[in-house]
């Protein structure tokens, strides 16, 4: 088990896990398929913690947000096996699922726009598809970040894994700012009020054709 930490005044275990999603490494650091580390970097600046304990295959952050004692995770063991880490990391902290929030990247959506979910399936993405094939479940909060390409893109993987251009970290940025608020609203007023103030409807580029994800 993780040991405590005194969270306003209380010894108390997390509430919340709360994972962002992305490849270990500084080549991947600055790739479109990393915004779910910066956000859970956005999240440990707000909450004044160092994502760096390693813990269950992940390096762990331990404090509170929005009053809410929380774990920050950052998984460790490459996008693709996301599942192991997130099911160690919830078995360590004796939490169901319906207490993960996880922050991940989709092609799917257009820069700039979110889209929380309570459940569904991995929607293409590995890392999602990863966590619903370890806990057996998809019944658990993710908070999707648009990356979606304005053009077609004949080799999705090269996409998603290269270095972003100057105007993508601009907008990631401002996502990864809109994810944080995000979650203190899950946090606060619940994941309904987050999905009605967030899940605005923004119309997205011409949709290209895309090859199988590979990353």
């Amino acid at each position: 088990m993780c040991a405590l930490r005194t969270v306003a005044g209380l010894v108390t275990p997390p509430a919340w896990l709360i994972v962002g999603l992305g490849n270990p490494g500084m080549e991947y650091a600055w790739t479109p398929h990393n915004l779910g580390f910066l956000a859970v970097d956005r999240l440990a600046e707000l909450a004044g913690v160092r994502v760096a304990r390693p813990e269950g295959n992940s390096l762990l952050g331990l404090g509170a947000l929005a009053g809410q004692p929380v774990a920050l995770a950052k998984p460790q063991t490459f996008m693709n096996a996301s599942g192991l880490a997130v099911r160690e990391l919830l078995a360590r902290l004796a939490l169901a699922p319906a207490h993960l929030i996880v922050l991940v990247d989709d092609v799917a959506l257009p820069w700039g726009m979110l889209r929380i979910r309570t459940s569904g399936t991995a929607g293409g993405h590995n890392g999602l598809a990863s966590i619903i094939g370890a806990l057996g479940s998809g019944n658990f909060i993710r908070v999707r970040m648009g990356i979606g390409p304005d053009h077609p893109v004949a080799d999705l993987a090269a996409y998603v894994l290269r270095p972003m251009r100057k105007a993508e970290q601009e907008q990631a940025a401002a996502s990864v700012e809109a994810a944080a608020e995000a979650v203190r609203v899950i946090l606060t007023e619940g994941v309904g009020r987050a999905m009605a103030r967030f899940n605005r409807r923004v119309a997205p580029p011409q949709a290209p054709t895309l090859d199988a994800p590979k990353a």
